[in-house]
């Protein structure tokens, strides 16, 4: 006689799990950036501009993992508040890169800190052991079509 099947509960599901923690993730750090104006994603993206100097928008996408058509978004957001400036790449008309102004450098050393902050917290509430596992790649199969096993 076969079992039977799992029953599928959300409290189960490992993508609803991950997805849950991090938004819990990002609302802890949003609320210890709140004193800055800035929230992680837009921390994320002005500490990212600030390592790589100017970058296509596309690059930067990639390298936050953030879909390309929510990224351009977000530039728009941080260029209308002044923290970046965006200009045609002289090496391919079609590609825009974005850059730190002044004042977006500001906004980056004065979050900087309560990111450090963050950070320290978070590991002190999950453990050194926890935080690096989050570090390390997650390797799945090769998506292709589902096969009963």
């Amino acid at each position: 006689m076969k079992p039977a099947p799992e029953q599928p509960t959300i409290n189960r599901c490992n993508c609803f799990a991950s997805r849950r923690t991090a938004r819990q993730t990002s609302r802890f750090y949003d609320a210890i950036l709140q004193p800055s104006g800035l929230r992680i994603t837009q921390f994320l993206t002005l500490a990212t501009l600030n390592e790589m100097g100017s970058s296509a928008i596309n690059l930067l996408a990639e390298r936050l993992d953030i879909e390309r058509t929510a990224m351009g978004k977000m530039i728009g957001f941080l260029e209308k508040d002044g923290l970046v400036s965006v200009r045609p790449s002289s090496h391919d008309a079609r590609s825009r890169l974005a850059e730190l102004t002044g004042q977006g450098r500001a906004a980056f050393n004065v979050a900087h800190p309560l990111w450090l902050r963050a950070q320290r917290l978070f590991e002190e509430a999950n453990g050194r052991a926890a935080v690096e596992a989050l570090h390390r790649p997650v390797i799945l199969p090769p998506s292709g079509p589902a096969t009963a096993s």
